[in-house]
Formats: structure tokens, C-alpha cells, sequence
């Protein structure tokens, strides 16, 4: 990611931006962060959040007019928040803080002409910046009683500032050119001060510089407290520029009101009136005020995604996390889980005003990642193993349908359903021959593991023997069951007419097998489908035609939420795929009816009931929402099997393909050993490798205590150890592990 591109996703990110009542408050004053120490009754912290940014703050809340009144959020809704009576609860009630600490002395001086509150201000703020300020006026004024000593408070924090009040002096235009002539810049109250010195023209608008060089002067007839004490700011900015001799107008857009971006979503919120405020707050009643304050915040995108919860934080922090990763070039790169964990499911793309799409962000570090060889080989490595089984010779098969040699449409079902409901993805295969005629059949992955991991290169090998075999069936009509294939094939192969099983089921309506009256049942669609609203209102065409009583989750149809499987997230990091899996199934109390195999998969696995729209179309032995969810090892068997089963029942042919050698292998599990071997993603096939290396080899271990046996063997970059025992004709497996590791001197 180049520092160009860093810069736009940042733009696009806006919780960072301020809040309205914050842009609106021509002083930048954070009501959002005092009504949040408020509510919980951190009186002093407030008052401290107050004091930090308001010049003379026991003066000035007191007498605040509140402009950000008008801009709180919380308007609509109940009636915005009395800041002004929080402000004077706050500078009543709360431990004076101490002012601010000026810079140290820059050896210039400043004067300032006139007593008023822009007068006042702008000392204050023209010291804290470093200058000697004197002010000269009759008397210091800010227009507004205040409780007695409060002012006198105020001007004694200025003293210990370094500002020098000489009261008594009636500023005069001569007063201005000895002024002038001695220090380095003059500010006039133009407000506080006779209209016989301000003989110096309009005062620009942006730097309140006038026609003479040095003199800055407010703009006069300005009646708002709060804005007389931003001129003061203003003039101090520009005076302290001045002095520097760099830009006077440069960047100046965020001094005064400004717009802000910041989104917050107030769909749900509930009304809640002010508290009346009477003669004033106490501090029950200011607490209950300031608990009214919306806290106004973007975070759309983290609200309804399990992953970017996890991390805590928000897009503009993780795309400097993922710039920062990319840039280390020697060093553990502590990102590379962040990156490799994004579901790439698109919703945070959805429901951003800005449309930020994290998943862009990190699917492109992954692509560069692999391009400059640094991603961990095992971040997706399982999958990838999958993918290239699934494309291998024990399950991948192209074929015209039985007795016809040619084809006008071809049924792909996707190498998951195949791996999840062999029984129903060969019954809706046979259902379309009889319904369609010519119906050929390929199976095989769509490479959307390659994609998801970034590797591109292998994305492309994939889909080309893809295109070579659906080519080889004279191009087709492509039928996809699966989201994630229609999506991948539809961008990929734009060459090929894609429809989903889904719409050819619309069209013939609904097969004799399908059940009906099955109830009420909650929709969950998959992330793949965010965008294809046809694709969603064919699957609930159906679901009407079956009689079912739909419910539609929060998170649905366009904003629907990824069941944790999508980008590999389950793979990188089971334990946040199972997290997101349990968001999705705690989401309704009704079972749920999806048409993504992986999405019925990941909730089942959560103990919630779920099925997939074949199981209702095209229905197996098991009851619907009961079916078991395949191991990893199991998912294996049940593509080489159906291949098998399809070839010797329709085509009456032998797959071809010999068992090699570790099939032979048999192999039973205790449940520990199947739980071991499904949570370290290892397979059957891996365990029988290490046995019969085991086996020719005569090497293995022996536990004293329990005589049972351990075996090591490293087939290619991961090794893997078995507990076992022997077992009549085969092995019990008690336990398996594996790691990266090679330790020289072990078996190889």
C-alpha cells in the first residue's frame, strides 16, 4: 500500500470526524466528551474538558449562548442537550482547574486595545502561545453579571499566564501607533473601544489583518460570547503566523463552524425530553441531562461485524495497521492475523456513507504480501489443500449428461455442497436431466479459496482447467447452486451465461420432492449475495411456494452478515469464525433455511438448527435442520464417493483412479482423537500417511505407562505425530498434532 493510497482510505473513514455539536461550537469545545464524564459523574474531568478548550472558562460558561444547541443530533428526538446549564452547573460545582501552561516565551510582545470579552480572549489565547501580552483598557467588561469574583479569578489566571492588565487606559488611535511602533503586533476589541481608533478599515474575514501591517482588529457588531471569544482565537492564529512569516490564509477552513461528515445512525433511538432547567442544575439532574447525550458516532460498519469488534477499533486505525504491516521489512509483522481474517463479505462497504470496504484493503495486502513473500505459508494453507483435492482426479469430473454427447446446460454445484449434502446435490442433479434433458455435470472448486488467500496466479490456474473442461462440454449454459460460485464465475467467466439453480427453479417451479408446510422459518442469506437482490427474491419465491412463514433477521438481504466462512476467516482464526457463526445463529430464535452450504454448516455447528434449501427441495433421510455437519475428513470422503457413485450409476464407468497406498490404511477414532484431529484441521488421510510410514518404517515410540504407540512423518511441510494403538486389522487413534517445525535428525 503506497502512502497516496493510505491517505484516501483514511479519508474514507469518518469516526474520526467531530461530532456536530464539536464542528458547530465556533471554539471546538467537546460537549460529546463532557456529557460522556458527566454521566457518570465525573464532575471535575468535565469540568477539566471545558477548561482545556474555552479561553476564561469561569467566565465564559457561564455566559455561552450555546450555537451547538441548534446542531445536536438529539434535537429531533426528545429536544437537543441544555449544554449552556451544564456548562454552568460544571463551572459552579466543579475543583477549578489550573490554567494552561503558555510556551515557553518567544521573546516577542503583543498589545491588545479594549477590555471586552474578544479583548480578554485574545490575550489569553495570544499568551498561551508564547508572547508577552499587555492589555490596555478602561476596564475589563464582559458584558454579563457574573457571581462576584469571578472575573477577578479569571484575570488572575491570566497574571499567572504572563498577561499584564493595565486598566484605567481609554485606548486611543495614538495609543495604536505607539503600540505599533513598539511591539510586534497590535489586536483591537473593536467592540470595547471608541469608534475614533478604528480608523483602519473593514478587518479581513479570515485573518482579521487590517490595512495597516502588524494591526489585526475584530470585526465589530459580533453580540454571541462564544463567538467574540473564537475572534479572540482567530486573531491569536493569525498573530502568531504573522510572527513566524508563513501563510496567513493557509489551512484555516477548521477555525470557526465548520461541516463534519461524522454519520450517526438514529433509527433506533429512543426520545427522552430534557431535564427542566429550573433556576439552574444540581448534580443528579445534570448527570441525567448529560446521560441523554447521544455520544454521536459513525462505527456503522463495526456494529453488525464480528470481526472488526474483535479488534477494537475502527477501519481508519487498521488501514495504518495494514500500512505499517506492509512496510516492516525485518520483524514480526504483528498485523498479519488482522489481515488475514477479514471475511471479505463486503458489508462494512454496505453500510458506510463513505463506502469504505475494509475487505478491499485486505485483500489487497494479501495479494502483496504473497507477491513479496511474506505471508505465512500456513495462514491459508488447509484451505488451499482442500481446493486443490477438490480439483484433483478423486473428485473433479466433467461430463455431458448419461447417453447424450452434448450439452446445453451444465449443473455446478460448488465443491462445498458436494462436501457437505452429497445425497442432495445428486438429487437435484437428476432432477434437472429430468426436467431440463441435456443437463451435463461439473464438479470442481471455483477457486474462491485461491482468491480469498490473494493468490492470484493460483486463482488463474484454477479457473483456467475450469473454463478447459466447460469448454470441452461445448460451453454450456452454466447452473450454479452456490452464492459464492455465481459471484465468482459471473466476474471471472463473463464469456458464460451463469444462472443460479435458484431462478431455473423459479422458471419450472418447484420439484415433487420438495416438503411443504414446514412452518416458520428464519431467511439467513449469504454474504455472496449482498448484491444480487434477483438472486434473493428467487430463493424467497420458493420459500412462499413451500409454505414456509419467512422471518427475516436484522442483518439481512443487502446488509446481511457472513456466517464466518467467507474470506477464510474460519480457516486463519477458528475461534472469531465460530464467534461470527454464534452472532449469526443467536440472531433469531427460529431455526434458519439458507441456500449456502457453508452458511448452514457454520450455524449448525453452533448447536442451532439450520438447513439448506435443498434439504427442503430435494430431502434426505435426515430430518431437515438435523442433519449432521461433515468433519473435515468426512467432507473429503463424501466428494470421492459421490464422484464414484456418479460415475458407476449413470455412466457405468470405474472412476479410474487407484487407491494409493496410505488409503489401505484402517483407521478408527476415539473421540478425543476426533476432536483433536477436526479442531487442528487434520485429516484422515494425513493420520494414515503417518502410520504406514510407521508401519514400513518399524519406528515409533512406546509409552511405558499406557504402551501406547507415537509416530512422526513429514510428507511435505508440516509434521504430523499419532497416538495410537494397534487395533485387530487397523489402528485406534488417541490423539494427533502438527507443526511446522523440522527437527534435524527426525524421521523425514
Amino acid at each position: 500500500m503506497e502512502q497516496a493510497e493510505l491517505r484516501q482510505w483514511e479519508h474514507r473513514c469518518i469516526q474520526e470526524e467531530s461530532p456536530q455539536c464539536v464542528a458547530a461550537c465556533p471554539l471546538h469545545v467537546d460537549a460529546r466528551e463532557c456529557c460522556t464524564l458527566l454521566a457518570v459523574r465525573r464532575v471535575d474531568k468535565a469540568w477539566a474538558v471545558l477548561a482545556k478548550t474555552m479561553p476564561l472558562p469561569g467566565v465564559l460558561a457561564r455566559i455561552c449562548d450555546g450555537p451547538c444547541k441548534a446542531a445536536c443530533l438529539r434535537k429531533d428526538i426528545g429536544g437537543a442537550i441544555e449544554m449552556g446549564a451544564l456548562e454552568r452547573f460544571l463551572a459552579a460545582s466543579a475543583k477549578p482547574a489550573k490554567p494552561p501552561r503558555p510556551l515557553p516565551r518567544n521573546g516577542k510582545s503583543v498589545a491588545v486595545l479594549g477590555g471586552g470579552m474578544t479583548g480578554l480572549c485574545a490575550a489569553w489565547e495570544i499568551a498561551r502561545k508564547g508572547f508577552a501580552v499587555t492589555v490596555y483598557c478602561a476596564a475589563p467588561d464582559v458584558g454579563a453579571a457574573l457571581p462576584e469574583g469571578v472575573l477577578e479569578g479569571e484575570l488572575e489566571a491570566m497574571d499567572r499566564m504572563g498577561v499584564t492588565l493595565e486598566r484605567g487606559v481609554e485606548p486611543t488611535s495614538e495609543l495604536v501607533e505607539t503600540q505599533l511602533e513598539e511591539r510586534d503586533a497590535v489586536f483591537v476589541d473593536s467592540d470595547a473601544v471608541s469608534d475614533a481608533v478604528l480608523n483602519f478599515g473593514e478587518p479581513d474575514e479570515v485573518t482579521l489583518g487590517t490595512n495597516r501591517l502588524g494591526l489585526f482588529a475584530s470585526r465589530p457588531g459580533e453580540g454571541s460570547p462564544v463567538f467574540q471569544a473564537a475572534a479572540g482565537r482567530r486573531a491569536a492564529n493569525s498573530i502568531m503566523r504573522f510572527s513566524q512569516g508563513v501563510s496567513m490564509v493557509k489551512s484555516r477552513e477548521l477555525e470557526g463552524p465548520y461541516d463534519t461528515r461524522l454519520y450517526t445512525n438514529r433509527a433506533e433511538m429512543e426520545p427522552v425530553e430534557p431535564v427542566a432547567v429550573g433556576d439552574g442544575y444540581d448534580e443528579p439532574r445534570a448527570v441525567e441531562e448529560a446521560a441523554r447525550c447521544l455520544k454521536c458516532e459513525c462505527m456503522e460498519c463495526v456494529k453488525g461485524c464480528v470481526y472488526l469488534k474483535h479488534y477494537k477499533q475502527y477501519p481508519k486505525v487498521y488501514v495504518r495497521q495494514v500500512y505499517n504491516n506492509e512496510a516492516i521489512v525485518r520483524g514480526t509483522r504483528q498485523a498479519n492475523k488482522m489481515i488475514n481474517s477479514c471475511m471479505l463479505c463486503g458489508l462494512c462497504d454496505t453500510v458506510c456513507p463513505e463506502d469504505f470496504a475494509m475487505g478491499e484493503v485486505c485483500l489487497e495486502a494479501r495479494r502483496n504480501m504473497i507477491a513479496k513473500g511474506t505471508m505465512p505459508p500456513s495462514a491459508h494453507e488447509f484451505a488451499l489443500r482442500d481446493m486443490a483435492f477438490a480439483d484433483g482426479d478423486k473428485c473433479a469430473l466433467a461430463r455431458h449428461a448419461p447417453g447424450a454427447d452434448s450439452s446445453e446446460y451444465v449443473f455446478f454445484p460448488g465443491c462445498q455442497l458436494t462436501a457437505t449434502d452429497p445425497g442432495g446435490a445428486e438429487r437435484a442433479y437428476a432432477d434437472l436431466r429430468n426436467r431440463l434433458g441435456k443437463v451435463g455435470l461439473i464438479l470442481r472448486c471455483c477457486g474462491a479459496p485461491a482468491r480469498w488467500s490473494g493468490r492470484e496466479s493460483l486463482f488463474r490456474e484454477s479457473l483456467a482447467e475450469l473454463k478447459a473442461a466447460w469448454e470441452g462440454l461445448g460451453s454450456p449454459r452454466i447452473i450454479a447452486a452456490c452464492p459464492s460460485c455465481i459471484k465468482i464465475l459471473r466476474e471471472a467467466m463473463p464469456e458464460a451465461e451463469i444462472v443460479s439453480h435458484w431462478s431455473v427453479l423459479s422458471a419450472l417451479g418447484l420439484p415433487g420432492t420438495a416438503l411443504r408446510d414446514v412452518g416458520t422459518l428464519a431467511v439467513n442469506d449469504p454474504c455472496a449475495a449482498r448484491e444480487d437482490g434477483a438472486l434473493r427474491a428467487d430463493v424467497r419465491g420458493l420459500l412462499d411456494a413451500l409454505g414456509v412463514d419467512m422471518v427475516e433477521p436484522k442483518y439481512s438481504g443487502e446488509l446481511t452478515q457472513c456466517c464466518g466462512y467467507g474470506g477464510l476467516l474460519n480457516e486463519v482464526d477458528p475461534a472469531l469464525g465460530e464467534a461470527a457463526a454464534k452472532a449469526r445463529a443467536d440472531a433469531v430464535d427460529e431455526d434458519y433455511v439458507t441456500y449456502c452450504a457453508m452458511c448452514r454448516e457454520m450455524i449448525a455447528r453452533t448447536g442451532k438448527r439450520a438447513m439448506h434449501l435443498y434439504d427442503l427441495l430435494y430431502p434426505g433421510d435426515a430430518e431437515p435442520g438435523a442433519r449432521p455437519a461433515p468433519g473435515h475428513s468426512e467432507r473429503r470422503e463424501n466428494r470421492v464417493r459421490l464422484r464414484e457413485k456418479l460415475l458407476r450409476e449413470l455412466w457405468s464407468e470405474a472412476d479410474g483412479v487407484s487407491a494409493e497406498d496410505f488409503e489401505k490404511i484402517r483407521v478408527e477414532c476415539t473421540e478425543e482423537g476426533a476432536a483433536a484431529m477436526e479442531s487442528r484441521r487434520i485429516l484422515k488421510s494425513d493420520v494414515q500417511k503417518v502410520l504406514l510410514q510407521a508401519e514400513r518404517s518399524g519406528k515409533h515410540l512406546v509409552h511405558g505407562g499406557t504402551g501406547r504407540f507415537l509416530a512422526s512423518f513429514r510428507p511435505a511441510v508440516v509434521t504430523y505425530w499419532v497416538e495410537y494403538q494397534p487395533d485387530g486389522d487397523g489402528y485406534l487413534v488417541h490423539n494427533a498434532w502438527c507443526h511446522r517445525m523440522h527437527i534435524e535428525g527426525a524421521q523425514p
